[in-house]
């Protein structure tokens, strides 16, 4: 699982890291989650999308066409998305939260904007407006071009705070929904920016796989653990942490 690359604002170098990455699984993996802004800024004209997304784009869609399945989760930035990622690319795409079976865990898989109470209260009503389907309607009448950089000039706030709360709220979160739901064994968030694996009071964990504007780290889930990895220029990556799952016996 990989999140927050914001390809398209992020450096030449990451971009090219991230096709490596995806070629080296074909064939190694049996499914890749994108848990959301995948892109700086995606957006589906009737016969346009973001220059700088087609060679990602043609990646998933090898990835996909080899075998393995790709979901990806909406972040806050790649939230318009339509039938190109579905039907051209061929990925799962999902917007808000995803509930299903990863790796055998019984697993939530959440973008995470927006549900800290207090700090994105402002954000939540703003989130309103721009996915309303009048407002895309409206901004689907935009040149391109014009549109492209309207949103990417909006979006420097919210890709560059960096988690000024270090991934303490959604952390905090990520706790107390995994303490009321016990049908969960895995919640993951990303949009924080920060990588994050720990095992709450409860018995779940809770995963973030960070971003690769910082450092190329993912998560990598089996049927016996969940591991947060660094990219190294090989498709295992470098060990970081850890967790194994808790058996249904150890539960009881």
């Amino acid at each position: 699982m990989i999140s927050d690359l914001h390809l398209g604002f992020a450096k030449l170098e990451v971009e090219r890291d991230v096709l490596k990455f995806l070629r080296q699984l074909q064939g190694r993996a049996g499914s890749l989650v994108v848990n959301g802004d995948l892109f700086e800024f995606w957006f589906e004209w009737r016969t346009v999308i973001p220059r700088s997304s087609f060679r990602v784009l043609a990646a998933l869609a090898d990835l996909r066409e080899a075998g393995t399945s790709v979901l990806m989760v909406a972040g806050n930035h790649d939230c318009w998305g339509g039938d190109v990622l579905r039907r051209d690319v061929g990925i799962e795409y999902h917007v808000g939260g995803w509930v299903g079976q990863l790796a055998g865990w019984r697993c939530r898989i959440e973008h995470g904007d927006g549900l800290r109470p207090r700090e994105d209260r402002r954000y939540r009503m703003l989130r309103r407006v721009l996915r309303h389907p009048w407002a895309i309607g409206m901004f689907r009448w935009l040149h391109p071009d014009l549109g492209t950089r309207l949103a990417t000039h909006s979006s420097h706030a919210s890709r560059s705070y960096g988690a000024r709360d270090e991934g303490r709220g959604l952390a905090r979160i990520a706790s107390e929904v995994l303490a009321s739901r016990s049908d969960l064994e895995l919640l993951i968030y990303g949009h924080s920016h920060v990588p994050a694996l720990m095992r709450v009071p409860a018995g779940g964990v809770y995963a973030n796989a960070g971003s690769w504007l910082d450092a190329p780290t993912f998560l990598r889930a089996t049927s016996e653990r969940v591991e947060l990895r660094r990219w190294d220029g090989s498709a295992e990556g470098l060990h970081l942490d850890a967790l194994d799952r808790v058996t249904e016996k150890a539960l009881a």
